[in-house]
């Protein structure tokens, strides 16, 4: 079976009329814009936040500040209030977030490659860390690629 694609997501948001927004760091909007560029993106999508310096993942998102003092911005915990801030704060009804490093060099102790994705929705949140291969632009397009995925979970268990 393929990887869902863009048209997947909005096509399934569309039939269960749900609405998704997303919460970018290392992907910088690079899955928003997959998504607004199928037609009729406009009626499911409501916005994202690119929150790539670790502080406005706190102003902006609601990321606990001494969750990512302590931690930093690479872990389980920090995607999923990702996802559910960026649900609460744009009034969607799932949350889809990224963050992890794209490379080429380590961050905060993680490889390039490590990158965690989450989805929330009513029922809760969903995280899942990635180890992808290959160089920055590998990372993202991977990484992109599997928030589209976790993203129908979020629509089917909705």
């Amino acid at each position: 079976m393929s990887r869902p694609t863009a048209v997947d997501v909005i096509r399934a948001l569309t039939e269960r009329g749900l609405t998704v927004a997303v919460a970018e760091s290392l992907t910088g909007g690079l899955v928003l814009s997959e998504l607004v560029s199928v037609p009729g993106a406009s009626a499911v999508v409501r916005g994202g936040v690119v929150a790539y310096a670790t502080e406005l993942k706190h102003d902006l998102l609601g990321v606990d500040a001494a969750l990512l003092a302590s931690g930093g911005p690479i872990q389980a915990c920090v995607a999923e209030q990702m996802a559910s801030g960026v649900r609460a704060r744009l009034g969607a009804d799932i949350g889809l977030a990224t963050t992890g490093v794209a490379g080429p060099e380590p961050q905060d102790g993680h490889p390039p490659g490590e990158v965690w994705i989450a989805v929330a929705w009513s029922a809760g949140v969903r995280s899942v860390r990635l180890e992808l291969g290959g160089d920055r632009t590998a990372v993202r397009r991977g990484t992109v690629e599997a928030v589209l995925d976790l993203a129908l979970d979020g629509v089917g268990g909705s």
